[in-house]
């Protein structure tokens, strides 16, 4: 029995009239079948954005629907990508000390919830080796040897070039990536950190909030940029805490937190949900 291949098309461009029928048009012309599709309107900026998930069920290729798709490209001037779903996004994991939020990853992808091809686990330190080894994955230790950011980012990027890599993790991988990986990673590289109301920023966090008494505690997974821990948000969370929360209970709550956000932030990436726009996202749930 031959399985129909399933295609996401994602775009955006400026709005103006017919683009969803020529978009729709041109699936049925291809014999494609839409299986899920959603839109959004940006008033602020004019720009409309698609998202359309279709089974093939001529059996085309994603080269072929591409190439007959440009013209309609062109004539809206649209950003569209066109993904194929038999081939699942290749990700590097990257972790340092604490290891909750690679757990979480590996287990999402091990029960399925997280279609994802995990080439290794890059790290800073050797405390998640164990952890890889029993995931039956690569295990890359690369120390900062005298500060050598450089040095040790060029190894990096020697295994994301190597193993074709799609996305980049930082599973509390606690290391500021340097303005020029960033660049390479644009919109292929997704962080979590800790999101307070007010925001603590420094050592301790947790005992900041402690101490001034916060009401609400949070996690944001967002795209890296080289404004640190500013880019582009996919997901957050939140959870009250009262005045009887110790900073270790405070802590606890935070990484269960981190871990739930950032498994969502990168299950929206793999389905392909996230449309950048500009400073913000656009996320299809």
């Amino acid at each position: 029995m031959t399985t129909k291949p399933v295609y996401i098309l994602t775009l955006s461009c400026v709005d103006k009239i017919g683009i969803v029928a020529a978009v729709s048009g041109f699936l049925a012309q291809h014999g494609c079948n839409i299986l899920e599709s959603a839109q959004y309107f940006d008033t602020g900026t004019g720009r409309f954005f698609l998202r359309t998930v279709f089974a093939s069920e001529q059996g085309k290729e994603r080269a072929a629907l591409l190439q007959a798709f440009q013209a309609i490209r062109e004539a809206f001037a649209m950003d569209a990508q066109l993904y194929d779903m038999r081939q699942p996004p290749k990700v590097l994991l990257l972790v340092s000390k604490f290891d909750h939020c690679l757990q979480e990853l590996l287990y999402q992808q091990r029960a399925g919830s997280l279609k994802m091809a995990v080439t290794a686990v890059v790290s800073n330190h050797p405390d998640a080796k164990p952890l890889a080894d029993f995931y039956r994955l690569p295990y890359y230790y690369f120390p900062m040897k005298n500060g050598d950011k450089a040095a040790q980012e060029a190894r990096i990027l020697e295994i994301i070039e190597a193993e074709g890599v799609d996305l980049v993790v930082l599973a509390r991988y606690m290391q500021i990536l340097s303005p020029e990986l960033c660049v390479k990673l644009q919109g292929k590289a997704i962080n979590i950190h800790h999101s307070f109301l007010p925001s603590f920023k420094g050592a301790k966090p947790y005992h900041q909030a402690h101490q001034r008494g916060v009401k609400i505690m949070g996690a944001t997974a967002h795209y890296v940029t080289s404004d640190l821990d500013e880019g582009p948000i996919i997901e957050q969370e939140t959870t009250r805490i009262t005045h009887a929360h110790t900073p270790e209970e405070m802590i606890e709550m935070g990484r269960s937190l981190e871990s739930l956000v950032l498994a969502r932030a990168v299950k929206y990436h793999l389905e392909h949900r996230v449309v950048l726009n500009g400073a913000k996202t656009v996320v299809f749930r």
